[in-house]
């Protein structure tokens, strides 16, 4: 593993600035809880400074009057950059927060990477302005970009959400103040770092890292035009009330208890290998990890057979080990909360059919055995709560009428998937789930497809071209009649 670098000044202005107090956050390896690094801990004074400075760069600088053609040709020397680190920052973050080494390549880095590629394309074609007909003369639509954006980031994907957030902020011309996580800040300061060898214009992009008070006078600063939040919903709804009051434009991600949906002619055998990477991916600390697991009363016991079989042969432990499927959790505390909600699951009367406690061999680091729990209703709040570890819970259903209204029957709405040997049935089911992303017959994301939440899973969407329109807004230029504009681009 590279060495984990240490940060002990703010990324404003595009340059390195000074805190305004010694405070900062020590970054704690929770595989092996020693201490690898620090950075800075913003006060409002450094968040001020810092929207002071994305302010200025949005009101006078260059690149919201660049055209999208050469903005994306920055934006492109940024992802050549960030592929030729990739490597290292894998290596961080796993040091960071845990993920295992193989999912923090492919899930915390080289997705990153693809979304920033996908917005550096997006921004090439993207229509910023139009022509449309008019009543009395053409009307020229344009799409400027929406200003000084916060950008606040968790600590479980910090740069693949990053991105979800800089790579749209960027293509719009927009500006952004990043607060990381206390947790992983370093991995966003390397960021700045390509950022500012890309030559990503001063005051573009600023990092401070920073904990609730300072977080929330970003929230809530006069500058700020757009909050984008990832987080949990509790944070959430205290965000979107900030930004309400101040008519502040806002996209909230927020969490999630997704259904997998095994119907009966689904192929247990092939099902179970891809359905239960989605369950534990990143240690069970993923918003979209597919926790609970709905079997027919015919196929019920078989279900939780195959799936405790194959929990069992998961490899736990070391998570820089290109082998292990399940890292710690990123903190004591984290810990603490699975912990509790499996002794919740017991006291519901559920049972756990493996896991349920620590890993043998394991005293040091913030492990928690991936766990399954059979014998669940849906109004248990096992069922029901976001755990937030590598903890799934089976509950069966009647038909698939039932299978719907069970998986319906919950707060959040941000991810699902049904497995089932017939692709059009599995469609079917997708378009009656009320959730925003779904997958028939596996797990994924697309860069070019919206991603977000229903119900309190959030609101509004990231990724593809709806993406890029949360951090636009819309201008409606009318003009005489006989007028052919030239359009920018």
């Amino acid at each position: 593993m590279a060495d984990v670098p240490s940060f002990d000044r703010f990324y404003i202005g595009g340059e390195w600035v000074a805190p305004c107090t010694d405070r900062k956050f020590t970054v704690v390896n929770p595989a092996t809880e020693e201490v690898i690094g620090h950075a800075p801990e913003a006060m409002p004074a450094d968040v001020d400074a810092a929207v002071a400075a994305a302010r200025t760069a949005f009101d006078s600088g260059p690149w919201p009057r660049m055209s999208p053609t050469d903005r994306a040709e920055v934006m492109a020397k940024f992802y050549e950059l960030f592929l030729a680190k990739s490597g290292d920052l894998a290596d961080l973050i796993t040091a960071e927060n845990g993920s295992p080494i193989l999912f923090s390549h492919l899930g915390q880095v080289g997705a990153a990477g693809m979304v920033l590629d996908y917005f550096v394309n997006l921004t090439r074609t993207y229509a910023f302005e139009e022509v449309r007909a008019g009543f009395m003369g053409p009307a020229l639509v344009r799409r400027e970009g929406v200003g000084v954006c916060a950008g606040i980031i968790p600590w479980n994907v910090p740069l693949f959400i990053t991105m979800l957030k800089l790579g749209p902020s960027l293509a719009s011309g927009s500006t952004m103040v990043l607060k990381p996580a206390p947790e992983t800040p370093l991995d966003a300061f390397v960021l700045a770092e390509l950022a500012h060898e890309a030559g990503i214009p001063a005051g573009v992009f600023n990092v401070v890292p920073a904990d609730r008070e300072a977080g929330q006078a970003l929230v809530s600063h006069p500058d700020v035009d757009k909050v984008s939040f990832t987080g949990s919903t509790a944070a959430g709804r205290k965000i979107g009330a900030i930004c309400g009051e101040q008519l502040k434009r806002c996209t909230l991600e927020l969490g999630g208890k997704s259904a997998a949906i095994v119907l009966d002619d689904a192929d247990l055998s092939s099902v179970i290998p891809e359905l239960l990477p989605s369950i534990m991916m990143n240690n069970g600390q993923a918003c979209v990890a597919q926790t609970r697991v709905l079997a027919s009363r015919g196929r019920y016991d078989e279900v939780v057979e195959a799936l405790t079989e194959a929990t069992r042969e998961l490899k736990v432990g070391d998570p820089t080990d290109m082998e292990t499927a399940v890292g710690p959790l990123v903190a004591e505390r984290q810990r603490e909360r699975v912990e509790g909600y499996l002794q919740i699951g017991r006291d519901e009367g559920a049972t756990i059919t493996i896991g349920g406690g620590r890993p043998a061999g394991l005293d040091r680091g913030w492990y928690v055995e991936p766990t399954i729990f059979s014998g669940v209703t849906s109004s248990m709040r096992i069922a029901q709560e976001e755990i937030f570890g590598p903890v799934a819970v089976v509950i069966p259903y009647d038909d698939e009428v039932d299978a719907l209204r069970v998986a319906n029957d919950s707060d959040y709405g941000l991810s699902g998937t049904v497995w089932t040997a017939d692709v059009d049935k599995g469609l079917d089911v997708a378009r009656r789930v009320r959730t925003g992303t779904f997958t028939v017959n596996g797990f994924a994301m697309e860069w070019s497809a919206p991603f977000g939440g229903f119900k309190n899973s959030g609101v509004g969407r990231e990724l593809g071209p709806e993406g890029l329109g949360a951090y636009l807004e819309s201008k409606t230029i009318n003009l005489p009649a006989g007028t052919d504009p030239k359009l920018e681009g």
